[in-house]
């Protein structure tokens, strides 16, 4: 999911696709926390701009393709989310059944201090 949100990042920045290090819990958390920040801000500038139906290209598509901003940044949130449902249940199979739901209002209430 890390690689995932990373690689998109990377895609919607219009930036190079870059090779993140680092696979213990505290750098797959600083990677998440940094990925996820990026994303956001982009998100932000994209709606800033009103740059939702603008296009950016897909580097890793063979052949490279190209894609909307609003479609790409919809795809990452649906998609990790349902990557986190996959990491709950596992979680609460093993009997961790203590943790935040995790969906978009959520993480908007939480982001923002909502409540």
């Amino acid at each position: 999911m890390i690689v995932s949100l990373e690689a998109w990042t990377d895609l919607i920045c219009e930036r190079p696709v870059q090779d993140y290090h680092g696979t213990t819990i505290a750098d797959l958390l600083e990677r998440l926390g940094s990925a996820s920040r990026d994303l956001a801000e982009a998100a932000r500038r994209v709606a800033r701009e009103g740059r939702y139906d603008d296009c950016f290209t897909d580097t890793l598509d063979d052949p490279p393709r190209r894609k909307t901003f609003g479609g790409a940044i919809g795809h990452v949130i649906t998609h990790t989310m349902h990557h986190r449902a996959q990491v709950m249940y596992l979680m609460e199979r093993v009997g961790l059944t203590d943790h935040i739901e995790g969906d978009l209002l959520g993480w908007e209430n939480q982001a923002f201090g909502w409540g």
